[in-house]
């Protein structure tokens, strides 16, 4: 699949980071991009941004309306030729210690990062099927190499990785190629966000909660946001996502973006012990079996 003539590509969670690089760059290279935003204000800006090659439109893949009605609107667009790619890069991230965790926010990251990429790509299989389109996932490098506190969204995109590979091989007799892009370091604006995010975990614990883990917790906070501020920026990913829609025989799955080969090395490699013991630095927690607590712990 090299060439992008007639070519149809869906986005979600283009309003930033990398879906809108994503959609920008397709964009640029050819590509008709329909852009998923969940503003009307997001879709325009992207629009005007690329010149006329995006067709926003308003999509929360956890919404059954919104994506009934994404997929029919595409789908009138393209008509017989179907749709060439699909692109599943909406996700939110929450990060925290799983024991302080809420279980409404762990379930709320498993229904957008996960069940909504299924549900909008089941959605979309019709129009895929007519392209032999592509569909490539947005995972990440946390789903091989995972610190401490970044269970809960780790946990989402080990489970998109799984569900990819069942894909990949449910799909392939119709032609049609499932990739997962796991991005490493990147730039996306959001250490604000991270930062505020970590703070309302640790300000909804309790007392006792906040005092079990506001230090590593922290420090590991402080130690991604550094991470993220010297990262890849986005169109790094954008380049990756655009080589596996065009490769003739693309892979199953492709590293992108700073730090990311590096991550995938050391868990590859490293025995658990050792990583284990990385990853603990990295978090600044102390030795295993060093704390204790009182009797009401």
């Amino acid at each position: 699949m090299t060439t992008c003539a007639h070519s149809h590509v869906l986005v979600t969670g283009a309003s930033s980071g990398i879906g809108r690089a994503t959609a920008l760059r397709l964009a640029k290279s050819g590509y008709h991009v329909f852009a998923g935003v969940r503003k009307p204000a997001d879709g325009a800006a992207l629009a005007e941004a690329a010149g006329g090659d995006v067709t926003p439109v308003i999509l929360d893949v956890t919404d059954p309306q919104q994506v009934a009605s994404a997929v029919e609107l595409v789908s009138g667009h393209v008509g017989d030729a179907g749709l060439t790619g699909l692109v599943n890069n909406a996700g939110i991230g929450v990060f925290g210690p799983l024991e302080l965790i809420p279980v409404e926010q762990f379930r709320r990251q498993l229904e957008v990062n996960v069940t909504g990429q299924l549900a909008i790509t089941q959605a979309a299989l019709p129009l895929l099927r007519r392209a032999r389109g592509r569909i490539v996932m947005i995972g990440s490098i946390g789903a091989r190499f995972t610190p401490p506190f970044v269970g809960p969204l780790a946990a989402t995109k080990s489970a998109l990785a799984t569900m990819s590979t069942a894909l990949r091989q449910e799909l392939a007799p119709w032609g049609i190629h499932v990739t997962v892009v796991e991005p490493g370091s990147i730039r996306s604006g959001a250490v604000d966000k991270l930062e505020s995010d970590a703070q309302r975990v640790l300000d909804e614990a309790t007392a006792q909660g906040r005092a079990l883990y506001r230090d590593a917790f922290g420090h590991l906070v402080d130690f991604f946001a550094d991470l993220h501020e010297k990262g890849s920026p986005p169109e790094v990913v954008a380049t990756t996502v655009e080589r596996a829609l065009r490769a003739s025989r693309p892979r199953s799955s492709y590293l992108s973006g700073k730090n990311a080969r590096r991550m995938a090395t050391i868990a590859r490699l490293l025995p658990v012990p050792a990583q284990d013991a990385l990853r603990r630095r990295l978090a600044g927690q102390p030795a295993p079996g060093s704390l204790t607590v009182g009797a009401t712990g």
